[in-house]
């Protein structure tokens, strides 16, 4: 199946690069392909194109900002939090995909909220732990090394 995301945090961007990051394992490890556009305070980075927004399946949008969900009109979407997609990513990767009938046959629905998302972001920072393991040169740490650079 193939997936688009957006992660978006309003503190700046290392919450939205490890919730980008896991989501990304995440889809891998369970078999889907997934493109993820990261927003922070200093504006997106690889930001999704309307072709990949049209051909994906269903969309995720992991965010603690608002998100303008009009480029992804007509499509599947699960709404949740930066913390849903550190913490639970498998859970907002399985509910895309159940939301998009499991056979990759993308249908309308209105967003689904998680139970984050309906109890309303904290607000405090929190975000959770980083994952553990991986290559330093690949996820998190490539993208902030590309960030700063």
């Amino acid at each position: 199946m193939k997936l688009v995301a957006v992660t978006s945090c309003p503190t700046g961007i290392a919450h939205s690069q490890m919730a980008a990051e896991n989501l990304e394992q995440t889809a891998e490890k369970l078999g889907h392909e997934i493109r993820v556009e990261v927003q922070g305070a200093m504006g997106a980075e690889d930001e999704l194109t309307a072709a990949e927004i049209e051909e994906a399946d269903a969309v995720i949008i992991a965010a603690d900002t608002s998100v303008n969900r009009d480029r992804f009109e007509n499509t599947t979407l699960v709404k949740g939090t930066v913390k849903d997609a550190v913490n639970d990513a498998e859970g907002l990767v399985n509910q895309a995909v159940e939301r998009a009938g499991g056979d990759g046959a993308a249908t309308t629905t209105e967003p689904t909220e998680t139970t984050a998302d309906a109890e309303g972001a904290s607000g405090d920072g929190s975000q959770g732990e980083e994952p553990r393991g991986g290559d330093p040169e690949k996820g998190l740490f490539r993208r902030l090394k590309r960030f700063l650079s």
